[in-house]
């Protein structure tokens, strides 16, 4: 039996970029995605999200490209919106799971539409931690938390 050599390489940590403005709310999802096991990048607002997303998105190859955002909608600078629809205008097909307090049919339209999955506050942390494993593990998750 022949060992192959990329099997002694330790695996990629699936990387969860999260975008929340607030700071409580922020620590206490990047704390479950930790616990859950993947690498978390923390951002306070939708202008530092944009620029995450846009490095990600002119570095040819890296070490830890983002696998999934996790954003709330209403945000200073962007919202989650703006952000999902400028990265499907330029074919980006990461997932999305928006988090929003003001779930209105026009917002979940949208965000369906741009192929993000919409979960409306309050929420259960176990139900978006299971949310995301879907997503990883092949599966969409649900329109709807």
């Amino acid at each position: 039996m022949s060992l192959n050599p990329l099997q002694c390489l330790p695996r990629r940590r699936n990387h969860v970029l999260l975008a929340e403005d607030d700071a409580e709310l922020r620590r206490l999802l990047a704390e479950a995605l930790r616990a859950s096991g993947y690498d978390v990048s923390e951002v306070p607002d939708g202008g530092r999200l944009l620029v995450h997303v846009a490095q990600d998105l002119q570095a040819e190859r890296h070490e830890n490209p983002i696998d999934l955002i996790v954003s709330d909608v209403r945000m200073p600078i962007c919202t989650g919106l703006q952000i999902v629809e400028a990265l499907r205008q330029v074919r980006w097909p990461t997932p999305v799971i928006l988090i929003t307090a003001f779930g209105d049919e026009t917002t979940r339209a949208k965000a369906e539409h741009l192929g993000a999955i919409l979960v409306d506050k309050p929420f259960d942390v176990d139900d978006l931690m299971a949310t995301v494993a879907r997503i990883f593990s092949g599966g969409r998750g649900r329109a709807s938390a």
